[in-house]
This record gives C-alpha cells, sequence and structure tokens, in this order.
C-alpha cells in the first residue's frame, strides 16, 4: 500500500506543480505534441483506450504504465475519476517511473 500511495501522492505533487495532464484529450495532445515524459493508464480502462494510448505511445516512444484505478487515479489529482494522464516533466516522470518499476 505504501508504494501505491508514493506514486499517486507524486503525481499529487506533479499536478500542483503544473506538470502533469488528465483527461483522455489532454494526454492524447501532451504526447503528440512531444510534451509527455510518461503517460499512465488506470488499469480499469477499456480495451479501446489501452490499444489507442499503446499504439500512441509507442509511435511518439513516450514510456507508458498502467497503474491502480480511475477512481484512485482521479482522487490523486483532487478530480473526478482520471482514466489517463500524461506527466509533463522529465524529472517528475523518471521519478514515478523509478518508484513503479
Amino acid at each position: 500500500m505504501a508504494v501505491t500511495d508514493n506514486v499517486l501522492g507524486t503525481l499529487g505533487l506533479a499536478m500542483r506543480a503544473g506538470r502533469l495532464v488528465s483527461g483522455e484529450f489532454m494526454t492524447e495532445n501532451a504526447v503528440k505534441s512531444q510534451g509527455a515524459y510518461l503517460v499512465i493508464l488506470a488499469q480499469d480502462v477499456s480495451e479501446n483506450t489501452r490499444k489507442k494510448f499503446r499504439n500512441m505511445c509507442n509511435y511518439y516512444e513516450v514510456p507508458i504504465r498502467e497503474y491502480s484505478t480511475k477512481d484512485k487515479l482521479g482522487h490523486s489529482l483532487g478530480k473526478e475519476f482520471r482514466a489517463s494522464l500524461a506527466v509533463t516533466d522529465k524529472g517528475f516522470a523518471q521519478a514515478i517511473l523509478k518508484k513503479m518499476d
């Protein structure tokens, strides 16, 4: 549980620092404009969403991870549920990846 809280806490910090965008449209824009250093999908996203982001992230060479649930991701950002988010800061992205892997 502590690991989860650590990653979600870092995501919340990135959000407050303005280094994270969330929601399908914003996440997609960040990846396509080369502004995303990491994409995180909730583990309970639809198969269509999963396939769409995997293909996009492979094409643009952005690391992608699945983590937690839509509810918990949204809650950590102080929002309603969120299925996808993009970290737009290299330092935050590396820190989050380090905690996940």
